[in-house]
């Protein structure tokens, strides 16, 4: 049984309780707890305060942060200037751990790879209507592709990360994450092999799906430049989410997944 756990886990919410409850649950049925579950709540009604006021959600590991914020991006920076633990892993309102061994498994998998400083796993979603596993091993050739197979949610980062290449951009409505993922493309990291997350796709960058896929654009030809290869892999992408919201899109995807290929 692992003691100390020195993962922060942080969650930003703004008027979402219920969303809320659903990471609260998730964390609460976990086999260990975190150092510390620090929620920062940038919403303008009591709503999640008053949730947190409930005996189930208070726990000596776990606090509120009540203050305006100007976007995802600056709550983000928050979390990570009021946490205290090694490691930081953003879990966002509405997301939850994969089973009650997900917060073990990051753990265990941090203490036995002592030579990374941060490390990303499989995750699950719902796409065309199906519960999905998906997931692939960071590859700095293949930037171009954005978070096409990395979910922000599981990566946990060391601490030492965000000292050594800044915190969050907070001009980016969309894509802060992947701008953070090309920062430290090139940093030591381990893929866990397994599904850590649920994630949740009513998030704002997967409702706002198209306009954050420009913005990945964006974000990529700042780092390297123009990219035919990045540009085709944008028109590939907008094709799919079109494909995908068609019932014949559905239909193939769900014949994809019958082919074990959904991860592809």
């Amino acid at each position: 049984m692992i003691i100390n756990c020195n993962i922060s886990v942080i969650t930003i919410c703004f008027n979402n309780p219920e969303e809320l409850r659903n990471t609260l649950d998730s964390l609460n049925s976990q086999t260990i707890s975190p150092f510390e579950h620090l929620i920062i709540d940038g919403s303008n009604n009591d709503a999640i305060r008053m949730l947190l006021q409930k005996d189930i959600y208070k726990k000596p590991w776990r606090r509120a942060i009540h203050e305006k914020d100007r976007g995802i991006s600056d709550a983000f920076n928050k979390g990570i200037a009021y946490s205290k633990g090694k490691w930081i892993l953003m879990l966002n309102a509405g997301d939850r751990f994969y089973d009650n061994y997900s917060l073990k498994a990051l753990q265990q998998a941090v203490i036995s790879k002592e030579n990374i400083n941060w490390l990303h796993a499989k995750y699950q979603l719902n796409r065309g209507g199906i519960d999905v596993v998906i997931g692939k091993p960071h590859d700095p050739s293949k930037a171009y592709r954005g978070m096409r197979s990395i979910c922000h949610q599981t990566m946990l980062i060391s601490r030492s990360l965000y000292e050594k290449h800044g915190s969050y951009d907070e001009s980016l409505k969309f894509g802060m994450d992947y701008d953070f993922l090309l920062r430290i493309k090139d940093e030591p990291f381990y893929f866990l092999p397994e599904p850590i997350i649920k994630y949740d796709t009513t998030g704002l960058s997967s409702v706002n799906y198209l306009e954050s896929l420009k913005q990945t654009g964006n974000i990529y030809r700042k780092h390297f430049g123009n990219s035919i290869k990045q540009r085709l892999w944008a028109f590939r992408l907008r094709f799919l989410h079109f494909l995908l919201h068609s019932p014949a899109g559905k239909l193939l995807y769900r014949v994809k997944t019958m082919l074990r290929m959904e991860n592809i």
